[in-house]
């Protein structure tokens, strides 16, 4: 596992689960939210948001983390593992609620993790598994070149985590 891509909803524990990983295996790792939205909220374009993926995954170790499906085949074409993390809207909602008040610090990191919370992103969360899931589905069997972990539920998150070996892999 040298080149990871983690999708799902928002609030699923992309970023916590990028975090550890990055710890647990000593990867870089790169949170898409951070290279996509600038200190306003204001978004890349496609082009440019592709082009700074596309240099991302011609690296030797990374993790990715983020959803952004109109550019989700550059990750899955170039990972070794994909994880989606397919855990129910009520649980990813409560994640949310819970990482703003966790994250009130007013570094870059804490900004991107508490996220802008709106109508529409918590109606983007609640109609997830309807809408998103099926294209997220779609986009991993089309793409995903290498193998592809699915995770229902942050215990499974947490024993997926336990199951990986310990410690620096570099000596």
């Amino acid at each position: 596992m040298q080149k990871i891509a983690i999708c799902g909803c928002g609030g699923s524990g992309k970023s916590a689960l990028a975090r550890q990983l990055s710890t647990r295996l000593d990867l870089p790792v790169t949170h898409l939210d951070m290279v996509y939205y600038d200190q306003d909220w204001n978004p890349l374009s496609q082009e440019e948001f592709a082009a700074v993926q596309r240099q991302l995954v011609a690296g030797e170790e990374w993790i990715l983390d983020g959803n952004y499906a109109s550019t989700m085949p550059i990750r899955l074409a170039a990972a070794d593992v994909v994880i989606f993390l397919d855990i129910h809207p009520l649980v990813c909602l409560w994640g949310i609620l819970r990482r703003r008040r966790q994250h009130r610090g007013s570094d870059e990191l804490s900004r991107h993790l508490r996220g802008n919370l709106n109508w529409g992103f918590v109606k983007y969360i609640l109609g997830y598994r309807k809408t998103m899931r099926p294209k997220v589905r779609a986009l991993l069997d089309e793409h995903a070149a290498g193998t592809v972990v699915t995770l229902t539920s942050r215990r499974a998150a947490r024993r997926y985590l336990a199951s990986l070996s310990t410690g620096p892999r570099r000596s």
